[in-house]
């Protein structure tokens, strides 16, 4: 008899209505326990936390969850996408995100964000924060840094019908990756970018570059004593850097902030032997239970 040698996760598709508009997303999971959601980064898809989700020592303690933003990997663009310009705005990005939360029925889980995803948990944490447990933040800025501060249109060559595309974004963000991170592992994260759809990175880059830019002062108001705000930043990162993320670290009383070696702008999926050393103690932090608050003498 055949033993197939399956990964932990299991994937399905569900059914959602954003902005009115009906989506079919995919959605990966992989353990029981304290949900923790996702985000995958800009132009790539939930494949990038495949080593998390074959991690028994997450995934015993943790119900690991990850989706495809519509228009992204296994998800479907709406039914009219060819009429369409993609284009990530903040408000679209938290609507897709909570109306995954809800339509899973997830209670007050973690939410785990990369690039674009982490500067989205900045956001929930200011109009949902009751919603989730903890936010973990990688790779998280408030602005962009680095060569991806140009002009919007810069990103559209990669639409020109004498370049790939695929290929050109993949050679883009090859150098925001560790040298140390394994080869094998760095060509596989590529190869998301490499399968991407058309327009759909430059669409992302919209929300990373101009839509999902954060005021300072906003930043200072997000309550890390009602949800814990944890920031982890490789050290090999041109667009998002360790003092781009420190200074989200010192506007957000009670954050905190570590700077991971020898990892870049994908951490999750360059070296996740690597990552994990950072990521565990962290979890376990987050999955011990609330010490209840000390019971006050009655009254006389």
């Amino acid at each position: 008899m055949v033993n197939p040698d399956f990964d932990a996760a299991t994937g399905r598709y569900l059914n959602l209505v954003v902005a009115g508009q009906k989506q079919r997303v995919y959605v990966e999971e992989a353990g029981s326990g304290i949900p923790l959601l996702c985000l995958h980064t800009a132009g790539s898809d939930s494949r990038q936390f495949r080593g998390l989700m074959n991690d028994a020592a997450v995934t015993t303690r943790y119900r690991v969850i990850a989706f495809d933003l519509p228009w992204h990997g296994k998800s479907s663009p709406p039914a009219d996408f060819m009429n369409r310009h993609y284009q990530l705005t903040t408000e679209l990005y938290i609507d897709t995100i909570m109306a995954v939360v809800r339509g899973l029925g997830l209670d007050r889980p973690v939410v785990m964000g990369c690039s674009i995803g982490g500067r989205a948990v900045l956001h929930l944490l200011m109009r949902h924060a009751g919603e989730f447990r903890a936010a973990i933040g990688l790779q998280t800025t408030r602005q962009v840094v680095g060569r991806l501060t140009g002009p919007q249109n810069q990103l559209q060559y990669l639409n020109r019908p004498d370049v790939h595309g695929s290929e050109a974004a993949a050679g883009l963000l090859s150098g925001i990756m560790a040298p140390q991170s394994p080869a094998d592992e760095r060509w596989e994260t590529l190869w998301y970018y490499m399968q991407g759809g058309p327009g759909v990175f430059a669409g992302d880059i919209h929300f990373y570059k101009d839509s999902g830019n954060m005021d300072p002062q906003a930043l200072k108001a997000i309550d890390t004593a009602a949800t814990p705000l944890h920031l982890l930043t490789g050290e090999y990162d041109y667009s998002a850097t360790p003092a781009a993320t420190r200074e989200v670290h010192e506007l957000v009383p009670g954050s905190t902030f570590t700077v991971m070696s020898r990892l870049g702008h994908f951490p999750m999926s360059e070296n996740y032997p690597h990552f994990r050393t950072y990521l565990l103690p962290l979890l376990d932090r987050l999955a011990q239970p609330k010490p209840q608050a000390e019971s006050q003498p009655t009254p006389a």
